[in-house]
């Protein structure tokens, strides 16, 4: 299955795009230290955000199987970028912070499921990317 994404580059260094699905619309700035204004994310940073995402939604794809609540859960994604040898996603570091309590039993299921998200297994093994769980008491 495919999804069609339409960019178009509106000047000034930014992009809308729009989900051919759902007709939503994002729009896109260069940061600030790469000549853009830092309006709005910037490409990379949809990357980490994408990881983001995709980690919740797949850790709630094994979460809602095992009746785990993730209700107010969250993670947080911090970017760092590389110069050398080209300007790039040097690392980001993912922090997942559970909301309620997980049982021992069940989370090395949601190790796992966030180890396979589909955007980790799509990055390129240069960049290096930590999960980090933070697991509720109660």
């Amino acid at each position: 299955m495919s999804v069609e994404v339409d960019v178009v580059y509106e000047g000034e260094l930014r992009c809308s795009a729009v989900h051919k699905p759902s007709q939503n619309q994002i729009f896109t700035d260069a940061p600030v230290d790469n000549h853009g204004k830092g309006e709005a994310f910037s490409p990379t940073d949809l990357v980490a955000t994408a990881l983001g995402s995709c980690i919740m939604t797949i850790v709630g794809i094994v979460a809602d199987r095992h009746e785990i609540d993730l209700q107010g859960s969250k993670i947080k994604v911090a970017k760092h970028m590389v110069s050398e040898p080209v300007r790039r996603i040097g690392r980001l570091d993912v922090n997942v912070h559970f909301a309620h309590f997980v049982e021992d039993a069940h989370k090395s299921r949601l190790i796992r499921a966030a180890e396979t998200c589909p955007v980790k297994q799509s990055l390129h093994p240069d960049v290096d990317v930590t999960i980090q769980f933070h697991w509720s008491n109660g």
